[in-house]
């Protein structure tokens, strides 16, 4: 990566930006995962209001380079639950969501747990999760499979 990602909090100003951007990368990156049916019940099965109230109430971050957000996520620290993690697709696979994953990490004393898509599973596991189980979440109607996750704080500090 020749330009350099800033990492930064989530602000308030930030909700259409990384929608778009949430938008962008289910249907770009987990096509070969999920059908069409599940990728438009997975993006559109949220409010606006709450997401940003979520991301407001959580340890939220944004990755930029040149000010252009190329990837978010954010962490319930009270639950130690890794909510969600997101890189724009012409960012894939240049250590984006690796830097987001690693300070979002670094906000937890405890075991961290996450739900996976089927698509980002093999990320989490090369980051030393545990695979809890496989399971079924329905969103619109429409049964998506998932995968809950968990870390043990001791390797997050390694």
């Amino acid at each position: 990566m020749n330009r350099k990602v800033q990492i930064r909090k989530y602000i308030e100003k930030d909700i259409d930006k990384v929608i778009v951007l949430f938008k962008d990368s289910v249907i770009s990156n987990c096509k070969n995962d999920y059908s069409k049916e599940a990728i438009d019940a997975w993006t559109q099965c949220f409010d606006e209001d709450r997401l940003d109230k979520i991301f407001l109430e959580n340890y939220s971050i944004v990755a930029t380079i040149d000010n252009e957000i190329v990837g978010f996520g954010d962490i319930n620290i009270k639950n130690s639950y890794l909510n969600c993690l997101y890189v724009k697709p012409t960012y894939q696979r240049q250590g984006i969501a690796t830097l987001i994953c690693d300070e979002l990490e670094k906000q937890v004393d405890s075991r961290i747990d996450v739900h996976a898509s089927i698509t980002a599973l093999n990320f989490f596991l090369k980051r030393n999760y545990d695979l809890i189980n496989k399971q079924e979440v329905v969103r619109n109607g429409v049964k998506l499979t998932n995968y809950v996750l968990q870390k043990d704080y001791k390797l997050t500090n390694c």
